[in-house]
C-alpha cells in the first residue's frame, strides 16, 4: 500500500478569478484526496490535502500548471504526515 502523506500548497501567480478553486476540488476528487483549498487575501491560493502520496505528488503537479486560464508563478509545498481529519475535498471560504 502507497504510504499516505499530507501537504499544504500556497499558489501564486494569477490564481484568483480563473476558476483555479473550481478545478482543483475536481482534480483532488478525481485523485481520491480528502481537504480543501481557499483564496488568501493577498491574491494567493491555499491548498490542505491528504491522501496517498503518488496522487499527493500529482496534485501538487497539477497546480504547478492550474487550470488553462491561471497563470502559476510559484507553489510553495509543505509536506507532513498523514492526520487523517480533514473531510472531503471542497472549497472553504
Amino acid at each position: 500500500m502507497p504510504e499516505r502523506a499530507r501537504v499544504h500548497l500556497v499558489v501564486s501567480g494569477i490564481v484568483q478569478g480563473v476558476s483555479f478553486r473550481y478545478y482543483t476540488v475536481e482534480e483532488a476528487r478525481r485523485l481520491g484526496l480528502a481537504g480543501w483549498v481557499r483564496n488568501l487575501p493577498d491574491g494567493r491560493v491555499e491548498v490542505e490535502a491528504e491522501g496517498e502520496r503518488p496522487a499527493l505528488e500529482a496534485l501538487v503537479a497539477w497546480c504547478r500548471r492550474g487550470p488553462p486560464a491561471a497563470r502559476v508563478d510559484g507553489v510553495e509545498a509543505e509536506w507532513s504526515a498523514h492526520r487523517g481529519d480533514l473531510g472531503p475535498f471542497a472549497t472553504r471560504r
